[in-house]
């Protein structure tokens, strides 16, 4: 038989090895009848197909722009390359943005004077400071706008039972409507500095109770906010086209949060989909579950980052990123959003001291940028599967790999081969009538691009 000339390119990173999103030597298919070998097969599938990618990104949030500033213009750019230039970049698509103060803010502040029902002081001159410059730097970075998600951690503590922003506390119901009116303030707040709010997640977290900015929402109780409220409030005030995302919360509480509002078909015509954060559970079969039962809502993964402090140098973190993404991916996620874009050397600013991990960590003091092993891994995804591109089926006879396979808009696809064992392993990648032979090493992420 004659051998098919079709070329694939290997994008590589591996924790015993040089490679880091590394392009290796092209490899040729051949047919598949003529390769005489025992290998395992990975076979795909582009005529099943499944949900289309909205896009990857991550969050603007204070702490991150301030960090920003701390470092000389020079590497503050390189870091708004690093994640949304297209082509040297990790070409983000997607934003998130919190909606006033959160943990990852300097203090907890809110957009009015206190007790201002009638929300006349309104004001986002703070972020006009340091997080809506960060955005419009990465919008130009990009080359194209980004579709922002704004999220809320909590409304004014005179708006609340606790009378506190921490800790918890509830909304008071006579501040659902200002509450409501909030939201549409700030999306048209941000529109007129030429930012354009794609989505709001009613509150981020609803279930927890913590010692920064918070507030509890029962499902029954965000089911009630956005049918009577929120969902009327932004159709009257003409921001019916800006989405709605509730839950924004863990796996673990997914389906519970989704069938609450969604089984209610007025809350429902006001939802566009379901939010969640990867903390406390890797049930990713509770995210295809919520598919299941709603097949018309969308699903989008809004946060998740390594807690307790900085990891520098650390491998689990990416092969975490990896892990989660591709079982998110595999039950109908169409995009996904890492938490802080970078922090400091401590994991902050974090005004209540939750330090974290992200991608990026730059070195205030020293003026120096850190890239951890959880940039690579989700560059293998975001750099290659692009907005618009559609899931795939595939087939595999190992088990120790986890994969996933889109198709681009182009007709080109993207797998992606990830190996969390001590153990290189071998197989072949069949498309069609034609295969070729591929590692996968241990500890590494692989996407090959056909």
């Amino acid at each position: 038989m004659k051998t098919i000339s079709k070329y694939i390119k290997v994008i590589e990173t591996a924790r015993d090895s040089e490679s880091r999103l590394t392009e290796k030597e092209s490899l040729q298919f051949n047919d598949f009848e003529i390769i005489n070998s025992n290998k395992p097969v990975i076979e795909l599938d582009s005529s099943k197909k499944y949900q289309e990618i909205l896009g990857f990104g991550g969050a603007f949030t204070e702490a991150a722009a301030h960090t920003l500033l701390q470092i000389s213009a020079d590497k503050r750019k390189e870091v708004i390359e690093s994640y949304f230039n297209s082509d040297t970049g990790l070409g983000y698509s997607l934003g998130r943005v919190h909606i006033h103060s959160c943990d990852f803010a300097l203090e907890n502040y809110t957009y009015v004077e206190e007790n201002d029902d009638k929300l006349e002081t309104f004001d986002i001159s703070r972020d006009k400071e340091k997080i809506i410059p960060l955005i419009k730097d990465a919008i130009a970075e990009r080359g194209d706008k980004l579709k922002l998600l704004a999220s809320p951690w909590s409304p004014p503590a005179w708006m609340k039972t606790n009378n506190e922003m921490n800790n918890g506390g509830k909304l008071l119901p006579e501040y659902r409507e200002t509450w409501a009116r909030y939201f549409t303030k700030f999306i048209k707040a941000y529109g007129g500095k030429g930012i354009d709010i794609w989505g709001i997640t009613v509150q981020n977290e609803p279930e927890a109770v913590q010692t920064w900015d918070s507030c509890i929402y029962t499902p029954e109780e965000e089911r009630d906010f956005v049918k009577h409220y929120l969902g009327p409030i932004m159709e009257r005030e003409d921001l019916e086209d800006v989405k709605i995302l509730i839950c924004d919360h863990n796996r673990d509480i997914i389906v519970k949060r989704a069938s609450a509002v969604f089984s209610d078909r007025e809350a429902a015509s006001y939802v566009w989909g379901t939010a969640f954060h990867w903390y406390v559970s890797e049930e990713f079969e509770n995210v295809g579950r919520v598919h299941e039962l709603f097949p018309d809502k969308h699903l989008l993964f809004t946060e998740g980052c390594q807690e307790g402090g900085v990891k520098l140098g650390e491998w689990f973190t990416g092969e975490r990123y990896g892990r989660n993404i591709i079982g998110d991916l595999n039950n109908w996620t169409e995009g996904y959003l890492d938490w802080n874009l970078v922090l400091n050397e401590k994991g902050g600013p974090n005004h209540v001291g939750n330090y974290c991990d992200a991608p990026i960590i730059t070195d205030t003091n020293e003026d120096k940028i850190h890239y951890n092993s959880s940039y690579y891994y989700i560059g293998h995804f975001s750099k290659f599967i692009k907005p618009g591109a559609r899931r795939i089926a595939w087939n595999s006879e190992l088990d120790d790999l986890d994969i996933t396979a889109f198709e681009n808009s182009d007709g080109s696809i993207a797998l992606v081969v990830m190996n969390e064992t001590e153990r290189d392993h071998q197989f072949i990648l069949k498309e069609g009538s034609s295969g070729v032979e591929i590692e996968s090493l241990a500890h590494s992420i692989k996407t090959i691009i056909i």
